[in-house]
């Protein structure tokens, strides 16, 4: 099943009289249980194809579906419900809410939700232990190490059951254990839960686990390699 498929996407940057092309003609499928990489160097076009996927971001032209949705025909606030439901985000900046615990960062998206008090902590509490954080539940971001952090991210972005996980470099501010850490967080759950992750990166570790890599070079597909044959 695809969980992705974008048909001839482009995204066109104009300021005054420059237009700068980020993604050129880009046509991809992205199935159910993938772990892919998107690589390429700074300015190839990684980040703003992943938000085009994520629904954060428009294409200037071209077909983007998500789960069977087209997402260019939705309006702003129903893309943001789309999301709310169907996409889980990891951030290179991990992007939690410093005034709210372990706990409640990852319970956040489920009271956007309307999910019952019952089934949130219950989901919370499975979801620490999956990242291998339940003692730090009622901690704060600032007492966290950046990969405990990012692994707060990785449980929030799994707790709406969404259809798959954007991560936009999420090793970038990690030494080199808390990255082995977090990959093999992400590995278990994409083997034994069949979750899908579309990675950019320029991260060789990230890579070297991928079983499929995309590389962008000036926004357009250059190569395309199944790593797992």
């Amino acid at each position: 099943m695809n969980v992705v498929e974008t048909k001839n996407i482009e995204k066109v940057f104009r300021d005054a009289d420059l237009e700068v092309c980020a993604v050129n003609d880009v046509s991809l499928t992205i199935q159910e249980g993938e772990f892919t990489a998107v690589v390429g160097p700074s300015g190839s076009g990684k980040t703003t194809l992943l938000n085009m996927i994520g629904g954060l971001d428009v294409p200037t032209s071209g077909s983007v579906k998500v789960a069977s949705q087209e997402l260019t025909e939705l309006s702003k606030n129903e893309l943001i419900n789309f999301r709310l439901f169907n996409i889980g985000f990891v951030f290179q900046s991990y992007n939690l809410i410093p005034v709210l615990t372990a706990f409640e960062n990852v319970e956040f998206v489920m009271l956007l939700q309307k999910i019952s008090q019952k089934e949130r902590k219950q989901r919370v509490e499975e979801l620490l232990e999956a990242v291998g954080i339940p003692e730090k539940a009622n901690v704060r971001p600032a007492q966290l190490s950046g990969g405990q952090q990012q692994r707060v991210a990785v449980a929030r972005a799994l707790a709406p059951k969404p259809a798959f996980i954007i991560a936009d470099e999420p090793t970038a501010n990690l030494d080199s254990k808390s990255t082995k850490i977090l990959l093999d967080i992400m590995q278990k759950l994409n083997e034994k839960e069949g979750i899908t992750f579309l990675f950019s990166t320029h991260d060789q570790r990230v890579i070297d686990r991928a079983k499929r890599v995309i590389t962008l070079t000036d926004g357009k597909i250059t190569s395309d390699q199944n790593m797992k044959e």
